[in-house]
C-alpha cells in the first residue's frame, strides 16, 4: 500500500497529499503517518513547504470529516448499524464496536471529544458520524476537527521534515502508537462490556 501513495505525493505533490489525507479519514486503514512523515520528508529535497504540506493535509481532513458528518445526518442509529455489519463496513475494515465507541465518546464528553479524537486512530475519522447524527453545530464542528487535525498533522509532517531520509523510522514509531492505540481500544471495549453485562446481571438478580 505504502509504495503507491509515496507515488501520487511525488507525483501531485500537495494535491496528492490532500486527496490521500481525504481518503484516509473515510479509509481508516490507510496509513496517516505514512502519508504525513513521507510529506515531511519531501520538503526537504523538493520545492514543497512545511506550512504548504500542514494546509493541504488539514484541507483534506476537513472534507474527508465533513463527508462522514454529512452521512450520519443522513442515518439513523439503526441504518448505521446495518451498514457498517453488510458489506461496505467489511470493505472499509469497520466494526460496529468502533461506532460504538465514537458515539459513547461524544456522548460523554461533549462537542470537545471531536477535537480530541483527533488525535486516537480509527476514532479520529469514525467521530464525525455521531457528530452528525447530533446534529453538531456545523461551525463548531469544523473548527474542532480543523483545529485537531492542525496539530495532528502538524506535528507528524514536522517530524518527518526533522528525521530527514530516516522518515520511515518516524512513520514506524507513530505506527507503533497506533497499534498500541488500538490495543487499548479493544482492552476498554472488553472492560467496558464486561461492566455493562455484570450490572445487567446484578440487576435482574435482585
Amino acid at each position: 500500500m505504502e509504495q503507491w501513495m509515496l507515488e501520487i505525493m511525488n507525483s501531485f505533490g500537495y494535491l496528492g497529499i490532500f486527496l490521500l489525507i481525504l481518503a484516509e479519514n473515510i479509509f481508516p486503514p490507510i496509513p496517516s503517518e505514512v502519508i504525513l512523515t513521507f510529506g515531511g520528508f519531501m520538503t526537504t529535497y523538493t520545492r514543497m513547504h512545511v506550512p504548504g504540506v500542514v494546509l493541504s493535509s488539514t484541507a483534506g481532513s476537513l472534507v474527508g470529516a465533513v463527508i462522514l458528518y454529512q452521512l450520519g445526518n443522513l442515518l439513523s442509529p439503526e441504518r448505521l448499524e446495518h451498514l457498517i455489519t453488510g458489506p461496505v463496513g467489511k470493505a472499509l475494515r469497520l466494526k460496529k464496536e468502533h461506532i460504538q465507541q465514537a458515539m459513547g465518546w461524544f456522548d460523554s464528553k461533549g462537542n470537545y471529544t471531536v477535537f480530541f479524537c483527533r488525535f486516537i486512530p480509527i476514532v479520529r475519522s469514525l467521530i464525525s458520524i455521531p457528530a452528525g447524527m447530533a446534529a453538531m453545530a456545523p461551525g463548531r464542528f469544523l473548527w474542532m476537527t480543523a483545529l485537531g487535525s492542525f496539530f495532528w498533522n502538524l506535528a507528524l509532517i514536522s517530524l518527518g521534515a526533522f528525521a530527514g531520509s530516516s522518515w520511515e523510522k518516524a512513520a514506524q514509531y507513530f505506527g507503533n502508537y497506533t497499534k498500541a492505540a488500538k490495543i487499548v481500544l479493544l482492552a476498554a471495549l472488553i472492560i467496558g462490556g464486561i461492566l455493562f453485562f455484570r450490572k445487567k446481571i446484578m440487576k435482574s438478580s435482585h
